[in-house]
């Protein structure tokens, strides 16, 4: 199969989102460069790297320089204010590490088109930044769009509260309906019902084990269901479906960093030669 317009969609999934860095590897070497990104979460971190211009090396680099201290700093008092605090963990450390890891301004100074997604707290709807949706800054885009409750708190952008897309369409598919490709190339390392457990037991508090798992749950569901329509609907592009092997409960689990991109690199080879994808 020949192609020309490729749409990558990369889904949220915290750390492991490092997998798509490989998947971007991948395709590097196979001569297949995407000329739209749609992303939700840290999936939209990694696409506006690349949408920029930066290659897999380097966006490789700027991410394995991130510590859980620059993304996830607990409020003060937290285990004391507990069920009244707005997000259990500081906002100002993540946006500073967003801005370090894609330094443009305007999605307008990225190199090719970007759509990322959030979800409006108040009408409940899924909102699009970039192409083909709101013009906001850069960084207010990347800092809703990663606003996962009940981490972080929701973005004010435009009087409207905006958290993680994920909450709507963790696999954005949907939304890349709505552009023109020849070749749709999903790496979908958000939750699922396919995950390994980890190999160390979560040290984390039982409700918020319980927030994640019941949220993990949801999240699992859309993304086959937004594979499932995709397929489903007569006349869509073809969709390379990538599904990296990752534990559960590992958002914040940087240490693993190299471990997640040499997955995503992995499965990405194995999906290009499963569907005979290649350069036109």
């Amino acid at each position: 199969m020949t192609t020309r317009r490729i749409t990558a969609v990369f889904s949220g999934g915290g750390a492991k989102a490092a997998a798509q860095i490989g998947a971007l590897r991948a395709l590097e070497e196979a001569g297949l460069q995407p000329t739209r990104y749609v992303a939700t979460s840290m999936g939209g971190v990694i696409a506006a790297g690349a949408a920029s211009g930066a290659s897999a090396d380097e966006l490789s680099r700027r991410f394995r320089a991130v510590r859980v201290s620059d993304v996830a700093r607990p409020r003060a008092f937290a285990p004391l204010a507990g069920l009244w605090l707005a997000s259990l963990l500081r906002p100002e450390p993540i946006r500073r590490t967003l801005g370090a890891l894609v330094p443009q301004d305007s999605f307008d100074d990225l190199g090719c088109p970007l759509t990322l997604t959030a979800v409006d707290l108040d009408s409940r709807e899924l909102v699009t930044m970039g192409a083909g949706g709101l013009a906001v800054p850069l960084v207010e885009a990347l800092a809703a769009t990663t606003a996962l409750p009940v981490y972080y708190p929701p973005v004010v952008v435009g009087g409207r509260r905006l958290a993680d897309g994920g909450l709507r369409a963790v696999l954005p598919l949907d939304v890349a309906a709505g552009f023109e490709s020849d070749l749709v190339v999903a790496v979908d390392v958000g939750p699922g019902f396919d995950e390994p457990e980890p190999t160390q037991r979560a040290r984390a508090p039982g409700l918020l084990l319980a927030h994640d798992g019941g949220e993990g749950i949801l999240m699992a569901q859309q993304a086959l269901d937004a594979v499932a329509r995709w397929r489903a609907t007569p006349g869509r592009p073809r969709l390379v479906h990538v599904r990296p092997r990752l534990p559960r409960r590992a958002t914040f689990a940087v240490a693993l960093f190299v471990e997640f991109e040499q997955a995503g690199y992995d499965a990405t080879r194995a999906a290009l030669a499963e569907e005979e994808i290649r350069h036109d």
